[in-house]
């Protein structure tokens, strides 16, 4: 064997077993999923095993399941909704103009993703009390919103970047003006990124586990929270929190995957000129 199909096969051994320690968190939590609670809590591990559906007809004896995914799908969908109307206007002016404080401006953006949750976790709490605001959709957009505005902005202003400033200038030949320029040029050309970073955004609002915990009560409680909620201090009922976590996992996985040529697409233009 030459050197060149050695190292061929040395690297698709290497994506292999990345490909594998991705993927074994997934299949333990789905197979768990599938097991009864004597195999889940037998040592060593049950690798074969009898699937049961048991766990799931638990997990949606009542509505509280439905009602979760719904507050989830909400949050994320009006999160994605506002950040991409902000964030694509802010990053096509941090593209296309130059003005005082664009710098700090940038920064400041980028900065917001530094800042680790739980350092924010009890000023938001207390602000969202003084505001009568706890239980409720909207403070979870609007911090949830707080995160995801830096991610539009830092994927989209890199896409407008690309687009070549000579469409502009033709565009105000013909007496487009600004607005005509963003909405019929950058828009549609910056389209992968703007996708892109709506992913990312739902994804994240879809997700998140920590702000829902400490904001939300009974009535806006999303899929995460109620995950969570199954754990008490006499019982770890393992199967319908791996039941219900594998019901708030596949949806977005499936998406994710419906679109992760586009994702790809997004994420590398505007990387070479």
């Amino acid at each position: 064997m030459n050197p060149r199909n050695l190292g061929k096969m040395l690297h698709l051994v290497g994506l292999l077993a990345l490909l594998a320690f991705t993927l074994f968190p997934f299949y333990w939590m789905v197979s768990s999923s599938l097991k009864e609670q004597t195999d889940l809590l037998a040592a060593p591990p049950v690798w074969t095993f009898v699937p049961t559906l048991s766990h799931y007809a638990e997990i949606w004896q009542d509505d509280t399941v439905s009602k979760a995914l719904l507050n989830s799908l909400i949050v994320a969908a009006c999160t994605t909704t506002l950040a991409i109307a902000l964030g694509a206007p802010a990053a096509y002016a941090l593209a296309r103009f130059d003005f005082r404080g664009k710098k700090d401006l940038w920064f400041w953006f980028i900065s917001n993703r530094m800042i680790s949750p739980i350092v924010l976790a009890l000023p938001v709490y207390l602000m969202a009390q003084s505001a009568g605001l706890l239980d409720t959709h909207l403070v979870l957009i609007l911090i949830y919103l707080s995160f995801c505005l830096p991610i539009v902005v830092w994927i989209c202003t890199d896409q407008f970047r690309s687009i070549p400033p000579d469409l502009e200038q033709a565009a105000r030949l013909d007496h487009a003006n600004q607005w005509d320029i963003f909405w019929r040029i950058y828009l549609p050309l910056g389209l992968p990124g703007i996708a892109v970073s709506a992913i990312f955004s739902f994804i994240f609002s879809w997700n998140e586990l920590l702000y829902a915990l400490v904001l939300t009560r009974s009535d806006v409680q999303t899929a995460p929270v109620i995950a969570t909620s199954y754990m008490s201090g006499y019982e770890l009922p393992w199967g319908k929190i791996m039941a219900t976590g594998t019901v708030i996992v596949l949806p977005v996985t499936v998406f994710a995957l419906l679109v992760s040529r586009h994702m790809v697409r997004g994420l590398t233009m505007g990387a070479t000129k």
